[in-house]
C-alpha cells in the first residue's frame, strides 16, 4: 500500500480509504435496508483492510441508521490490539439525526451535540478528521468555523474537512479561516469518478491553490464502473443498480458506455479489473489524497486492494480522460483554447 499526505498536513494516509456506509444491517426504515453487511463481516473487512495497509477509514453519523456504522466501528475499536491508534478515523455531521427543530444543519449548538454523540458511538476520545457532510446555507460559515476551531483546540478533533461544497463556498471558507486565524478545511470529500468529473472545473484548482486534499466518493459510480453491466441489458439481479433502477437509467448514456469500454480495454492490457483501473485513474489525478471505496464483502475488499499499487501509463490515462470527457462550458471552453488547461 502506498501513502501520501492528507491535503497540506503532515499526516500520511493510504491512497485507498475504506468507506463504511454499508457497515451494519439497517431495518426497513432506512434507505440502506438490505444493502449493508452484518457486524461480524464488517469487522472482518476492517481487520483485513488494516492488515493490508489501509490506515484510513471514513464514516458518518447518518450511515446505516441512527449512527449504525459508527457503532459498528466503535465496537471494532473496543476489541483493542492498538487498532484505534493505527487508524486515521474520519466521520461527518450535517444531515438529519434525531428529532426536533435542530435535528439537522451546522449550527454551533448542533455541532457540539453531534461530535459528542459520534465520540460515544465510536468509543474514542477524538476524531482525526471531522467533516461537514454538506454546506449549510442557513448557518453563517463563521459560526461553523468557530465551532470547529474550538473542537480542535479542545483536542476532540484533530483536522477538519468539508464535503459536497460549492467551489465559491469553499474558497470563501478558506479565506475566512486564514484571515480570522481559525482552523481551515484540509480536505474536500466530493463525488468524483470517470463518470462524474465536474470537480475538474473548479475544485481541483482549489485543491492545488489551498492544499485542500480531494477525497473522492462513489469512485465506481454506484458499481457501474465494475464492469458487471452491459449495454442494452438489464442490471444483474441483486446488484445495487438493480435495486436503484432510476439511477441505472441515468447512467445509460453513450458517453458512459464509451467510458466503460475504455476502462475494460485498459483492464485487459494491465491484467487488472475494471474496478481497479477506475480507482487507479483517480489515484493518479492531481489533488487527490485518498480514494474512498466501499466493501460489503471480503471479496469486494480483496478485489479493490490492488488498485493502490496499479500503475497506469500516460497513454492509458489520456485514453481514459478522452473517453470520459464530459465536455466544457464557458468560460472553460475559452480557457482551454487559449491555455490548454481544460
Amino acid at each position: 500500500m502506498k501513502y501520501r499526505k492528507l491535503g497540506n498536513t503532515g499526516l500520511s494516509v493510504s491512497t485507498l480509504c475504506l468507506g463504511t456506509m454499508t457497515f451494519g444491517e439497517a431495518d426497513e426504515n432506512s434507505f440502506m435496508h438490505k444493502v449493508g453487511c452484518d457486524e461480524p463481516t464488517s469487522h472482518a473487512i476492517l481487520d483485513a483492510a488494516l492488515e493490508a495497509g489501509i490506515n484510513f477509514i471514513d464514516t458518518a453519523d447518518v450511515y446505516g441508521q441512527d449512527g449504525l456504522s459508527e457503532r459498528v466501528i466503535g465496537n471494532w475499536f473496543a476489541k483493542g490490539d492498538g487498532r484505534r491508534d493505527r487508524t486515521v478515523l474520519a466521520t461527518k455531521f450535517r444531515f438529519v439525526m434525531g428529532e426536533g427543530p435542530n435535528k439537522s444543519g451546522a449550527a454551533r449548538y448542533r455541532i457540539v451535540k453531534c461530535v459528542e454523540d459520534s465520540l460515544r458511538r465510536l468509543q474514542t476520545d477524538h476524531i482525526d478528521l471531522y467533516q461537514i457532510h454538506m454546506q449549510d446555507l442557513d448557518t453563517p460559515e463563521d459560526e461553523l468555523l468557530r465551532a470547529l476551531d474550538d473542537l480542535v483546540t479542545s483536542g476532540k478533533v484533530l483536522y477538519t474537512g468539508c464535503s459536497n461544497y460549492a467551489a465559491w463556498r469553499l474558497v470563501d471558507s478558506q479565506w475566512r479561516s486564514r484571515t480570522q486565524n481559525r482552523v481551515a478545511f484540509v480536505t474536500q470529500q466530493m463525488q468524483y469518478s470517470l463518470l462524474e468529473r465536474g470537480l475538474e472545473r473548479e475544485h481541483v484548482s482549489i485543491a492545488r491553490e489551498f492544499g485542500v486534499g480531494i477525497l473522492p466518493w462513489s469512485p465506481l459510480a454506484g458499481g457501474f464502473l465494475t464492469g458487471k453491466y452491459r449495454k442494452d441489458a438489464t442490471p444483474p439481479e441483486g446488484t445495487r443498480l438493480d435495486k436503484w433502477r432510476t439511477r441505472y437509467d441515468a447512467f445509460d448514456t453513450e458517453r458512459n458506455w464509451r467510458t466503460l469500454d475504455a476502462v475494460l480495454a485498459v483492464a485487459e492490457e494491465t491484467g487488472a479489473t475494471a474496478s481497479q483501473v477506475s480507482l487507479a485513474w483517480l489515484i493518479h489525478k492531481p489533488g487527490v489524497s485518498s480514494v474512498i471505496f466501499g466493501a460489503r464483502t471480503m471479496e469486494q475488499l480483496e478485489g479493490n486492494l490492488p488498485a493502490g499499487d496499479l500503475e497506469l501509463s500516460d497513454e492509458q490515462m489520456t485514453r481514459l480522460d478522452e473517453a470520459s470527457d464530459p465536455g466544457r462550458e464557458y468560460p472553460y471552453t475559452m480557457l482551454g483554447r487559449v491555455q490548454n488547461r481544460w
